[in-house]
């Protein structure tokens, strides 16, 4: 997995890099920059034109202002399945650079690391950027069956002493999920179960491995087969559940639980990269421990995922073409970044120069 760059100003080499080492510059970029007075807590990226990835912006599903919000709009595509695992994969990498591209480093046992956005006790988001999020975060919401109900609760916790700054009530990582399938073009119920709780669509795709099902998504433990960009990872809070058979034990009720769509996989460093919604009161990219292994020349698979309580119980495995490997480099929000001019060109400018420096050392 590489990351090819270009630039127009002096840099007129290609780079050819690992992209996990990318990622660790842009993240310590991002850092460095975050301890200014000046765009502490402001950096991200605007959503790209519609005409590079179409989808009804969650902040135009709703009206109103904090406290008076309101859904008008609950329509999801109806898009060919073969081609949900593109968008699906493309629509949760936005959503990530436009909440700030907050990373956080799960892969050790208790889920933490030492400095900066990599940090295991990442911070949530400061007052200015919630207030700036709650109409998209709204959005998430309008697309599950309980959302009307869901922001009457949150208009009244808008309505008090913190007004618009206040954290949201309720979990909103399904409601995340369920919007992304939603764009994806996942419209129908008996698609995608999109839901509140995350429970209700693991347990609709656990149903589809004994009935015939219209399910996008069929339930399998850890290793049975392949996993890709696109598919999810669910865990239980705590550690609940191991396996699917855990769960199977108490199917249709509720338990706390959370799932990430995989980006990437990060072989060489024993790492998946997945997106999560209300991760640290965010959409963040998390880095999760994975164990790899190989047999008979047959192609690298996935024995693991996640570590102690953050094992992963569940694999969701979509019903969907398969994508490049480099869908991640690849992702319009991504090439967005590094094409960019005026406000994103100085990280794009930064990029470039760690990039020539480290190839410089490795020369």
């Amino acid at each position: 997995m590489h990351l090819f760059l270009n630039s127009n100003n002096d840099l007129t080499r290609s780079y050819q890099i690992p992209f996990c080492f990318f990622l660790k510059l842009f993240l310590l970029l991002i850092a460095s920059f975050s301890l200014s007075p000046v765009v502490k807590g402001q950096f991200y990226l605007e959503r790209v034109s519609l005409d590079q990835l179409d989808i009804t912006l969650p902040s135009t599903r709703i009206a109103g202002v904090p406290g008076k919000l309101h859904v008008i709009d609950r329509s999801c595509p109806k898009l060919s399945l073969s081609k949900a695992r593109g968008r699906i994969v493309n629509i949760a990498i936005q959503e990530w650079g436009f909440f700030g591209f907050h990373i956080l480093d799960q892969t050790g046992v208790s889920g933490s690391s030492s400095t900066g956005l990599l940090s295991g006790r990442a911070p949530r988001l400061s007052a200015s950027e919630s207030r700036r999020l709650n109409n998209t975060i709204a959005g998430y919401w309008s697309v599950t069956p309980d959302g009307d109900w869901i922001l009457e609760r949150q208009n009244s916790v808008w309505n008090g002493p913190s007004g618009a700054s206040a954290r949201w009530r309720d979990p909103w990582s399904a409601a995340f999920i369920s919007w992304v399938m939603c764009e994806g073009g996942l419209s129908e119920f008996d698609q995608f179960q999109r839901a509140i709780a995350h429970h209700q669509y693991i347990d609709q795709a656990i149903q589809a491995r004994t009935n015939e099902s219209k399910a996008a998504y069929t339930a399998y433990d850890v290793g049975e087969l392949p996993i890709e960009p696109g598919d999810l990872l669910c865990s239980s809070r705590r550690g609940t559940y191991r396996s699917l058979a855990d769960r199977v034990q108490s199917i249709g009720n509720g338990v706390r639980s959370h799932c990430d769509i995989v980006i990437d996989l990060d072989k060489p460093n024993q790492q998946v990269l997945v997106i999560g919604g209300n991760v640290r009161g965010a959409v963040r990219l998390k880095l999760l421990a994975a164990s790899f292994y190989q047999e008979d020349g047959a192609d690298v698979r996935v024995r693991s995922v996640g570590l102690g309580r953050r094992t992963i119980f569940a694999h969701l495995k979509l019903h969907s073409d398969s994508v490049e490997s480099n869908v991640l480099e690849n992702s319009p929000t991504l090439r967005s970044l590094i094409q960019s001019e005026g406000r994103s060109s100085w990280l794009r400018r930064r990029l470039f120069l760690q990039l020539r420096r480290a190839r410089e050392r490795k020369d």
